[in-house]
């Protein structure tokens, strides 16, 4: 190589190192190292982010076992509480029927009329007769919105569905035109029956019942037919059918028979005097 030649190449490079001196970079030669570092730390964070995630699959594999071990046995002991609280209801049932039965047998003294009237009255005894038949039915096209609750006492729901408060004017107006006895779905009313709501149900006594709700009332047939019909809680249950499609059919029957009472609790007594000898 020419002196000349040599010269010449010192001076390019002299002059790329002052050129990258001024914009802050450095030769070629000195900036490979680095890049060969910062490759190192990526392929170095690449291999413990593959570490992490292998590792915490391994862990989920170890723990989902586990966690599908204890679900089932959570759902055995709810299964189990559940069938006992079921065995729990049946069981008071059969004792509200005992008791029933206890207070219908001390109630009916033979040739007592005046016993069995109070027991007939009172719902401790069955009862049997003429009357009318009454079905309540949600409309056909009833929505599920709406809070679930009862209606206000100067409105109606606009859901197309029976509440609390319909079966309750229903029943008051069957009273009030004459029913000597009253029962809803097979369940005989009383003067300490209660209906009400919670949530979406109509509960009787406390027991949920499902549309359509069928009402009996004991009573002379046409007659009571035509005093409900009459009354203010008659033209409200047309008014429900006519505005909200409530669905109903009254009809009078010639026989109608209505269980006891369940559960009939006795909450004044007087203890009988006994007649001298």
């Amino acid at each position: 190589m020419s002196l000349l030649t040599r010269l010449m190449d010192h001076s390019l490079d002299d002059g790329y190192a002052e050129a990258a001196a001024r914009h802050g970079t450095r030769p070629r030669g000195e900036r490979l190292p680095q890049l060969l570092r910062g490759r190192a730390w990526l392929a170095a964070g690449l291999v413990l982010t593959a570490l992490v995630l292998t590792v915490g699959a391994a862990e989920a594999r170890i723990e989902a076992p586990d966690l599908a071990r204890e679900r089932e046995e959570l759902i055995d002991r709810v299964e189990d509480r559940t069938a006992a609280v079921d065995d729990l209801d049946r069981t008071i049932e059969q004792l509200h029927e005992e008791v029933a039965d206890r207070q219908r047998e001390a109630l009916a003294e033979p040739g007592s009329d005046r016993a069995a009237l109070l027991a007939l009255l009172a719902g401790a005894a069955e009862a049997e007769g003429p009357g009318v038949r009454l079905v309540v039915d949600d409309a056909a096209d009833a929505g599920t919105g709406g809070t679930g609750g009862p209606r206000s006492s100067t409105s109606f729901a606009d859901d197309g569905r029976v509440r609390d408060r319909d079966l309750q004017r229903i029943v008051n107006g069957l009273w009030l035109a004459g029913a000597e006895a009253v029962s809803v779905n097979g369940r005989r009313l009383t003067a300490l029956s209660a209906i009400r709501a919670a949530g979406d149900a109509i509960l009787v006594d406390n027991r949920p019942l499902a549309p359509p709700y069928t009402v009996l009332a004991i009573g002379d047939g046409e007659r009571l037919l035509e005093r409900f019909r009459e009354n203010a809680d008659g033209r409200y249950l047309d008014a429900l059918q006519d505005n909200y499609g409530i669905r109903a059919g009254l009809s009078a029957r010639d026989d109608l028979r209505l269980p006891a009472a369940a559960g009939l609790s006795v909450r004044h007594a007087e203890p009988k005097e006994n007649n001298p000898s």
